[in-house]
């Protein structure tokens, strides 16, 4: 029986929904700020609030400076058909983000990018993050690694595969690959984004003096990651801080994210 598209309603009707679309539209918005795209593919996805059997994917084609937060389609977890809107569902999207949604309850949100530095990292034999300041060591303790690079993701046990490569982990290194990061929603997804690429950025810097890293000792290592955990906030996690720091920048310069 062919699956039939829902009828599309004014999606500004559904609060929830909608701040959603605006949150992951200003995600898409940010990262070509931040030079995390690439061409038209990668992929940022969230889930549908109040509904665990579809998530949002912009059209295939679209280029994330184009992306508002009208444009979404829902596609459906299950079999990748588009529930809600128009537009092409680009497979390798759909079987990444699909199966990581549907195994990991908490990964709300799923962004896989091929950003330059931690990108960089996945190609090196060594691929991972090491301890050598503030901040490598606050990304070094969430991060997995995927050492075996099978080809591009054109079949659904790839993000199973994936999904369990994450563990308890919220970054994925993807061997010579990208990077993928799960969230509970679109800050948390993006703030691993951001700062796991700031992290391989300094350590690639470091690495390029040509000489020896100085590694910060476990007690160290773990003294700071105390810290972290420990700070407290009144409205929100520092994440939510930082997200809403990005979207009032956004906010100056292209308001029309929001449409």
């Amino acid at each position: 029986m062919q699956q039939k598209i829902e009828p599309t309603a004014d999606p500004r009707a559904d609060a929830a929904g909608w701040q959603a679309r605006v949150d992951l539209a200003a995600a898409h918005r940010i990262a070509v700020a931040h030079g995390f795209h690439e061409g038209i593919f990668n992929h940022l996805t969230l889930t549908v609030p109040g509904k665990s059997d579809r998530y949002y994917q912009i059209p295939f084609g679209l280029h994330w400076s184009e992306v508002t937060a009208s444009c979404f389609m829902e596609v459906s977890i299950a079999t990748g058909k588009v529930l809600v809107g128009e537009g092409e569902v680009e497979q390798s999207c759909y079987c990444i983000h699909a199966p990581v949604h549907r195994r990991l309850p908490h990964a709300k949100a799923v962004f896989h990018t091929h950003m330059p530095f931690a990108s960089a990292l996945t190609r090196l034999e060594d691929p991972k993050l090491k301890p050598i300041g503030q901040t490598e060591v606050g990304m070094s303790r969430v991060t997995g690694y995927d050492m075996d690079y099978t080809g591009p993701a054109f079949d659904p046990d790839e993000g199973d595969r994936l999904a369990d490569l994450f563990g308890d982990k919220t970054v994925l290194f993807m061997g010579n690959h990208g990077v993928a990061t799960i969230g509970t929603s679109v800050a948390e997804a993006y703030d691993r984004l951001y700062y796991t690429e700031r992290a391989a950025q300094v350590q690639i810097y470091a690495m390029w003096t040509g000489q020896k890293l100085r590694e910060l000792s476990p007690a160290v290592v773990d003294a700071t990651m105390k810290g972290f955990s420990g700070q407290k906030f009144k409205h929100g996690r520092a994440c939510d801080y930082h997200f809403a720091a990005l979207k009032r920048m956004l906010d100056r310069t292209e308001p029309d994210y929001k449409e």
